[in-house]
């Protein structure tokens, strides 16, 4: 059996996803969004590797209005991307020629037609045409469902050179402001002061220390999994800042949620090799990690691809006993995580 040891940040992060999930927010009732109390936390969808083209996070905590989250599901599980999502957002509740329905886009508008035809085959919008002219109208408004977005950058081991690189990742992303809040998640050593506070981050960042050991050899993710060490400024992503100005900064949080929203933290299966005869998902408390059996250990994202010199096809037998039949033991992992991926859209989710 692989050794589930964490070694690498991939796994890392994909348990700091995990946790984000059982447990968010990481504190008692004071941490509660609006005064609301622990036993009234937001729902949440959890996501990772997402951001903007000059930064990306490792990890972000969409917090949701639940009838919001519920009115957001009636537009599907796929993301509204960025061409689509002024249309879903600006269409008319009564036919209009799209032209005076929406907002200038600032580019040719045959863009925003080719954009009506896909929303219209997605059952965001509708569409009609009148003569020569194409109307458009809403199916249901676009509901605001986002409440607050929240960063996490991870990493398990802060030596000195990670800790140097990670100060200037804080220090922008406390600058730009996309985020309400800003943490870094680093395992945790025992230390009387743990070394993250000692490390010379904007103050405005909070801190988590993490412990997914059990007591034994066997890492584990739980809902107490993390420690608060440092609690966040709550930063300002309404206000205008260098960077951004307020409009242009809420088009973006609208574009990261929605991304966070369809993809989730368990699309790794997009970028690994579950069809490896080698690839396994091991229990760890209540999470589950890929690991491969041919290092015996928790693989990272980037080895696990076809040009692994470990990686083998599915042998064509395992895929008749008693597999799907268009498919193996990858296929099945695919489908368990998806299953899972739709059921935290579906909050409140806290089993594992």
């Amino acid at each position: 059996m692989p050794d589930p040891a964490i070694s690498s940040e991939f796994t890392f992060e994909l348990l700091v996803c995990r946790w984000a999930e059982l447990d968010w927010p990481p504190d008692d009732a004071a941490r509660g969004v609006d005064g609301e109390s622990a036993d009234a936390a937001p729902p949440v969808i959890v996501s990772r590797q997402l951001g903007t083209q000059k930064r990306r996070w490792d990890t972000i905590v969409i917090e949701c209005d639940p009838e919001g989250l519920a009115a957001r599901r009636e537009f599907g599980d796929r993301t509204i991307d960025g061409d689509l999502l002024p249309l879903v957002r600006h269409a008319p509740a009564e036919w209009a020629y799209y032209r005076d329905a929406l907002p200038d886009p600032g580019y040719p508008w045959r863009y925003v037609r080719e954009a009506i035809h896909r929303g219209a085959a997605r059952g965001l919008i509708e569409k009609r045409k009148n003569g020569r002219r194409i109307e458009i109208r809403r199916n249901r408004p676009y509901p605001d469902w986002v409440r607050r977005i929240v960063a996490i950058e991870n990493k398990p081991d802060l030596d000195a050179s990670a800790a140097a690189a990670l100060s200037d990742q804080l220090e922008h992303d406390v600058e730009t402001a996309l985020a309400d809040e800003v943490w870094l998640a680093t395992g945790r050593t025992g230390e009387r002061v743990e070394p993250a506070l000692l490390r010379e981050f904007p103050v405005e960042a909070g801190v988590l220390t993490m412990d997914f050991g059990d007591g034994g050899d066997r890492p584990r993710v739980d809902a107490d999994a993390a420690t608060v060490d440092w609690l966040p400024s709550t930063l300002e992503p309404q206000s205008d800042g260098e960077r951004f100005d307020s409009a242009e900064k809420a088009r973006r949080r609208r574009l990261i949620a929605e991304r966070a929203y369809g993809k989730g933290w368990r699309s790794f299966t997009e970028t690994t090799r579950p069809d490896c005869r080698w690839f396994d998902l091991e229990r760890m408390g209540r999470g589950l990690v890929p690991v491969c059996g041919a290092k015996r250990r928790c693989q990272s994202e980037a080895e696990c691809g076809s040009r692994c010199g470990s990686f083998e096809p599915e042998p064509p037998q395992w895929r008749t006993k008693g597999w799907p039949i268009e498919g193996g033991p990858g296929k099945g992992v695919r489908a368990l995580l998806e299953r899972r991926r739709e059921r935290a859209r579906d909050p409140p989710s806290k089993s594992s």
